[in-house]
């Protein structure tokens, strides 16, 4: 499995990817979250390093697979926990666990996968739901990275024609 820096934009987008793809599939109700908050913009990443940072992770889920289960791929506990420990600003955590709730609620209903996912994040970060409550999903999430902050956000314009994105070609 991949690392990357602690607190950085990349191990944030590829929690949030993680929380996309752990119920085994892309679901259109997951992007349209990640679009209504920006996620991806707000993380200071543009579309495309997004589309391959989800690309890394699924090739690293592939090479790091415990097993496929009835053509499932099961990703070990201890890479779970090894993705959610890049993580140690306790604002970030909150604001994860806020977008990770809001993508595996998308869909009205919580998988196998996405259930523990969110118990790991729990356990890992030692929050619970209660402490998520009051966090907004507005916070810049790029602020925190100091190596990123003088770089411009990457917006996406949604009113004009742009190429398609690896994640929406699936619909």
């Amino acid at each position: 499995m991949r690392t990357y820096r602690v607190n950085s934009p990349e191990a944030m987008a590829r929690i949030v990817a993680l929380s996309m793809l752990v119920d085994g599939g892309l679901d259109q109700s997951e992007l349209d979250v990640v679009s209504r908050y920006g996620i991806v913009e707000r993380l200071g990443l543009s579309d495309d390093e997004f589309e391959k940072i989800v690309h890394h992770l699924c090739e690293d889920m592939l090479q790091c697979a415990d097993g496929a289960h009835y053509g499932q791929i099961e990703i070990s506990n201890s890479a779970i926990d090894s993705i959610l420990a890049e993580i140690k600003d306790p604002q970030l955590r909150k604001q994860l666990l806020r977008i990770m709730v809001a993508i595996v609620d998308a869909d009205d209903s919580l998988s196998d996968g996405e259930a523990v996912l969110i118990e790991h994040a729990l356990q890992c970060w030692t929050l619970d739901l209660v402490s998520i409550s009051d966090t907004l999903l507005d916070v810049n999430l790029a602020t925190f990275d100091s190596a990123r902050s003088s770089r411009q956000a990457h917006l996406r314009d949604y009113s004009s024609p742009n190429k398609a994105s690896i994640l929406e070609t699936h619909y």
